[in-house]
């Protein structure tokens, strides 16, 4: 039923069946490069004068070749081949001519939020665009950001979103040094910025006022620049963060080039350890990640472990091994990527299971609360947000006495939203219960596009 996974994506069906996997299966996987990772390397790589080259790199995923493309455009060579990119970068100055250049991001938010940003670098104007749903995702914070450092910036279409015209001062030397921000509904605004500061005149202070959106990815941030040579202070408390060039050169000189691996991707690993916690005596270890990570989905397996599964860490891997799932309060704030898993996983447990930090889930490539509720509901499970007033918390119940896992449950067909995450997340329902199938299973191209053959592990070799 499942031979389609190995096969190429033209020959993948639609909707495509997923089997449930036999008992105490055993996988062994490393998934592809970090998205997260790839996109801010490859924004630094650009802008650092030479070349540098990224080894274990995300090249073949959907946001990551908008981002090289959108690189190229702005001037940087950038060659990429099984994994490895090497990037010659414009000495942080791109080049764009007077009549700007037009960038057509589709739906990556990385890379529609890091460019953004990156335009203050640019002599021409730069207008930031991308496809319908990226039409209705925010950036009115970051380009408030922008304009209190001294550019101009307009909206082309719907205010507070993209298509954006980018303007850079005309003397960013007198620009303001310091941002600050309240409460935000993304972290890639505070690493938008923080990712060009090497450039800036004077660097750049960010202050963060209010509640911080996604910690993790602004450590992720802050550990890469410092990883690359960036000079980096910050509070105790991560409240305010100063970055500048590299030690030892001149202001705005930004970093040298340099050489960096990048990790797999601590996202694309929480399916496979969730896969294995859903299913009894199963185990999955992932390979390349182990505490030294910087991504905050590293973190995940702990979760499984409070929800009954047992976990081991190891010199570059991490394992986890089913052993029945209990309900689960979890705070998701710093792995926002991974609550879609954490839901299906919760979808299995024997009880409601609440999952908190979850208000950003409205914004991504879906509404993924919404999307969630639509869909689980196929199943009886039921998906309440929000949760006694609180917008970024959701109950995730499942029906009394469990889903139908038996061999006569009711055809289901999950619809994925044009979300590969909705699509990965969906899949490792139907690992556990029989007559599954995803419409789109092609929407993982956007970060993974291997994915479905690492799943057919699951079925052996």
């Amino acid at each position: 039923m499942c031979e389609w996974l190995r096969q190429p994506r033209a020959q993948w069906p639609d909707p495509a069946p997923v089997a449930p996997a036999p008992p105490g299966f055993g996988i062994e996987v490393t998934p592809p490069g970090s998205k997260s990772l790839t996109n801010r390397a490859l924004l630094l790589a650009a802008l650092a004068r030479g070349r540098s080259t990224l080894r274990g790199a995300l090249t073949e995923a959907d946001d990551a070749r908008r981002m090289m493309a959108a690189l190229r455009r702005l001037g940087a060579g950038v060659e990429a081949s099984m994994g490895q990119v090497r990037v010659e970068g414009v000495g942080g100055r791109w080049r764009v001519g007077a009549e700007g250049v037009a960038l057509d991001l589709g739906n990556a938010g990385t890379a529609t939020r890091f460019l953004a940003a990156a335009a203050l670098l640019s002599p021409g104007p730069v207008v930031i665009d991308g496809n319908a749903r990226m039409r209705q995702r925010p950036i009115d914070e970051l380009v408030e950001s922008l304009e209190r450092l001294g550019a101009s910036v307009e909206y082309l279409g719907s205010a507070g979103n993209p298509p954006v015209r980018i303007v850079a001062p005309t003397d960013p030397a007198r620009s303001p040094a310091d941002a600050h921000f309240e409460a935000t509904r993304s972290s890639q605004f505070i690493s938008a910025l923080l990712l060009v500061a090497p450039w800036l005149p004077r660097g750049l202070t960010v202050r963060l006022l209010g509640g911080v959106t996604s910690a993790s990815y602004i450590d992720m941030t802050v550990r890469l620049l410092d990883r690359l040579g960036a000079s980096v202070r910050t509070s105790a408390d991560m409240r305010v963060i100063r970055v500048g060039p590299a030690r030892g050169r001149a202001p705005g000189d930004g970093l040298a080039p340099f050489e960096h691996d990048i990790e797999p991707d601590a996202s694309g690993a929480t399916y496979f350890w969730a896969a294995a916690a859903m299913s009894p005596g199963s185990t999955c270890r992932v390979r390349g990640l182990d505490a030294r990570s910087i991504q905050g989905d590293a973190r995940f397996p702990r979760l499984l472990g409070e929800a009954g599964a047992q976990v081991r860490e190891g010199d570059g891997w991490i394992e986890v091994r089913g052993a029945g799932l209990a309900p689960i309060v979890a705070d998701m704030a710093d792995m926002p990527d991974a609550t879609m898993t954490m839901a299906a996983v919760a979808a299995l447990a024997e009880g409601s299971s609440v999952l908190r930090g979850v208000r950003t889930l409205r914004v991504k490539e879906t509404d993924r609360i919404e999307a969630l509720r639509t869909e689980l509901g196929r199943i009886g499970v039921g998906v309440e947000c929000p949760l006694d007033g609180d917008e970024g918390a959701m109950r995730i119940t499942p029906p009394a006495g469990g889903i139908d896992r038996s061999g006569a449950a009711p055809a289901v067909v999950f619809d994925t939203y044009d979300d590969h995450r909705m699509a990965m997340s969906l899949a490792l329902i139907g690992l556990v219960r029989p007559n599954v199938f995803i419409r789109d299973p092609g929407c993982v191209a956007k970060t993974y596009p291997g994915f479905w053959a690492d799943l057919a592990g699951v079925y052996g070799r």
